[in-house]
């Protein structure tokens, strides 16, 4: 057999060991980040109310809280999976706030509401940035306070629920691990084969 090619190896070691480090800050790193932040969020509905954020904060997310909605209040639908559509008032005044007053499943509802108090708990908004930007642009999306009850005479918000924040870092660590895998593969199969 000929010896290995010098450059052609060398980038193949460089990327399959970059590609174990990635799975390894996975497995190690990321992953119990999450599971930590998972279990924060599930003690926030049991914590005492806050005042609602004005800017994206993660830890406080499906804490309860209250909010007055000053008017003009415009009101749009926003597709809500099973529920079948949300119903998203925007406020007016300084800082813009954004409250889900309920679900209907009606695709031409037109809920009114001139605003006013609500209570509820705190979510993400509807994010509309692109698949590309997100992977660009790492802010969480902004605060929006889920009303409960609900209001402008909608149906119920689902409750806070864990499974709608995403932990797929086990399943990234094993994607890198089987990329590092079919990397090294692929490259000691085409050396043995010009050999």
């Amino acid at each position: 057999m000929k010896r290995l090619p010098l450059i052609p190896t060398i980038v193949v070691a460089l990327a399959v060991a970059a590609m174990i480090a990635l799975g390894l800050w996975q497995l190690l790193d990321r992953l119990p980040q999450k599971e930590a932040f998972l279990a924060q969020l599930a003690r926030n509905p049991n914590l005492p109310a806050v005042p609602f954020p004005r800017a994206p904060d993660e830890s406080l997310l499906f804490r309860r809280s209250s909010v007055t909605c000053a008017p003009p209040v415009t009101v749009r639908l926003a597709g809500a999976g099973a529920a079948g559509f949300r119903a998203i008032a925007q406020c007016g005044g300084g800082t813009p706030v954004l409250i889900q007053l309920g679900t209907t499943r009606d695709p031409m509802a037109k809920p009114v509401w001139s605003g006013g108090p609500a209570t509820g708990y705190i979510g993400h908004a509807p994010d509309s940035r692109s698949l590309i930007a997100t992977l660009t642009d790492h802010r969480p999306p902004a605060p929006m306070l889920v009303a409960m009850p609900p209001l402008a005479g909608l149906s119920p918000n689902a409750p806070p629920d864990l499974d709608s924040v995403p932990n797929n870092h086990l399943a990234y660590a094993g994607q890198w691990f089987f990329f590092a895998l079919v990397a090294a593969t692929v490259y000691l199969l085409a050396a043995r084969r010009r050999g």
